[in-house]
């Protein structure tokens, strides 16, 4: 029996974004376009007349915007939407108020370039598009405010292509605790609910959230003005502090460094791992070799299963590492790979994941 392909309508004043758009899903075989429109309004028109998996959303459109278009779909009659956006520093406030308003992801509208990055830019919107059609949504409030075939066949790199494998021995607690942290899908509201519940003295702490780039200083902008904790993108050689956040940078790879009894990060280009840049088994192998059990691994809601193998590799090195539950991710994907390979030592809620963190600090 042939299993649904995942339905999309595609919202975009621009014709020839609909078309490329349209182009990349369809040559997807999981994914089938149901439609097109140029604004809200015939968009609303065709959700009338048959209710999409998914929504690939413009920001700027004629007739109404896709903030205001987004707040009345999630109001009234929710449905994953994806926001679509070109890239501009402008644009990525607006795309956090997006996900703030309940988009599942962003992803950046395609632009002709060389064949790799068109490859990997549609890698990344088949991906997105996929992992939206299992988001778990709930309705919100009108007034409501406040992440392809060629995914298919282009190889599947591990953390390998960046740094070797640790040496499987367990390494000693000789400094402070580091906390990294993996998410995808859902993970923009999920971390600022978790953040926004940890102290200023919290352990310093490194995050890899799948964004594109520019995309993660907004994000992280956002979040310093929300949280106790300092939050800021990361810069190579930025040092791990308490009460500090470092967010990795889109389209970058982020890397735990030892210095004697201190930490810092290492920011690398490098090729997609896991199908990802950044990408969390880079960052938690990096942890597992340079902190062992002087680590915390935390893994979060996501589509997939980037991170597994570096929790399992950061748990074998005496880390403590702990996942989100199914019932409180966005997508139980990232979380669930992790358990299955058996890096995981607790299952928790995600209003339980802050005092997680604390408790085991106050072990140490």
């Amino acid at each position: 029996m042939a299993v649904r392909k995942i339905r999309v309508l595609i919202i975009d004043d621009s014709a020839s974004v609909r078309q490329t758009l349209a182009s990349v899903l369809q040559s997807d075989p999981d994914i089938e376009v149901v439609g097109t429109a140029s604004d809200p309004f015939i968009a609303a028109k065709r959700i009338q007349e048959e209710v999409p998996d998914v929504i690939t959303l413009d920001v700027e459109m004629p007739r109404m915007d896709g903030i205001t278009f987004l707040r009345k779909l999630m109001s009234q009659h929710p449905i994953p939407v994806v926001m679509c956006s070109s890239l501009t520093e402008e644009g990525t406030e607006t795309l956090m108020q997006a996900l703030e308003a309940g988009a599942v992801d962003v992803i950046l509208k395609p632009r002709i370039g060389a064949a790799d990055h068109l490859a990997e830019q549609a890698t990344r919107i088949c991906e997105a598009v996929k992992s939206a059609a299992q988001a778990r949504l709930r309705q919100r409030p009108a007034t409501a405010a406040r992440s392809a075939s060629q995914s298919g066949t282009q190889k599947k790199l591990t953390a390998d292509v960046m740094l070797p494998p640790p040496s499987g021995r367990p390494m000693a607690r000789t400094t402070e605790m580091v906390v990294c942290v993996g998410a995808s899908t859902g993970g923009t509201e999920a971390l600022r609910e978790m953040l926004e519940m940890l102290p200023a003295n919290a352990p310093g702490m490194v995050i890899v959230q799948h964004m594109p780039e520019k995309f993660t200083a907004a994000f992280a902008r956002r979040l310093n003005s929300l949280c106790e904790v300092e939050v800021k993108e990361a810069a190579d050689g930025d040092p791990v502090l308490r009460g500090h956040v470092l967010i990795a940078p889109g389209d970058h790879h982020m890397l735990l460094e030892r210095h004697g009894a201190r930490y810092q990060v290492s920011v690398r280009a490098g090729p997609l791992v896991s199908r990802h840049r950044p990408s969390v088994d880079v960052l938690f192998r990096s942890a597992a070799r340079s902190a062992g059990s002087n680590a915390m691994g935390v893994i979060m809601t996501g589509m997939g299963d980037d991170g597994a193998r570096g929790m399992l590799e950061m748990r074998q090195a005496g880390a403590h590492t702990i996942a989100q539950d199914e019932a409180t991710s966005v997508v139980f994907g990232m979380p669930k790979e992790a358990i299955a390979r058996g890096g995981v030592n607790r299952v928790v809620p995600l209003a339980q994941i802050a005092r997680e963190i604390l408790a085991e600090d106050r072990r140490r």
